[in-house]
């Protein structure tokens, strides 16, 4: 087995509206992610388990990258991850008003693309495809 630190050329990478509260934060992350391993099966590692054999649901088969910006930055990743094709996921300020799947999707479909309020991006792909798409934002502290 080799000792080497596993490097990935691609990236999973958040981007959060800095001025989101804390529980805002959170919750908009576990929700961006959850889209990827639907839509981007690779990215799922091999199931987990215990010593005494109880089996664990997979997960991510890299690290998680968690950025923050300001509302412009998050406006111009999203115009570069629209631009690069690349696989993502949005939340908006709306969707914090909503309870269910259905209503979260009508929101989004109600608003034209320039006007999302967008408050978290996920995004994945190549690393240096992802480092533009991230260009001014900052490692979530």
């Amino acid at each position: 087995m080799s000792t080497e630190p596993l490097r990935f050329d691609t990236k999973i990478a958040v981007l959060l509206r800095e001025d989101l509260e804390t529980w805002q934060r959170l919750n908009v992350t576990a929700f961006l992610v959850s889209g990827l391993g639907t839509e981007v099966p690779e990215v799922i590692g091999e199931p987990y388990a215990d010593a005494d054999g109880v089996p664990y649901l997979p997960m991510f088969r890299q690290p998680v990258l968690v950025f923050e910006g300001t509302k412009e930055t998050l406006t111009a990743a999203h115009a570069r991850v629209l631009s690069r094709s690349l696989p993502r996921a949005v939340f908006t300020g709306d969707l914090f008003t909503t309870g269910n799947d259905r209503d979260n999707r009508a929101a989004v479909r109600a608003v034209p693309t320039d006007d999302l309020d967008l408050v978290g991006l996920a995004v994945y792909g190549p690393r240096n495809a992802v480092d533009k798409v991230l260009k001014g934002a900052r490692m979530h502290p």
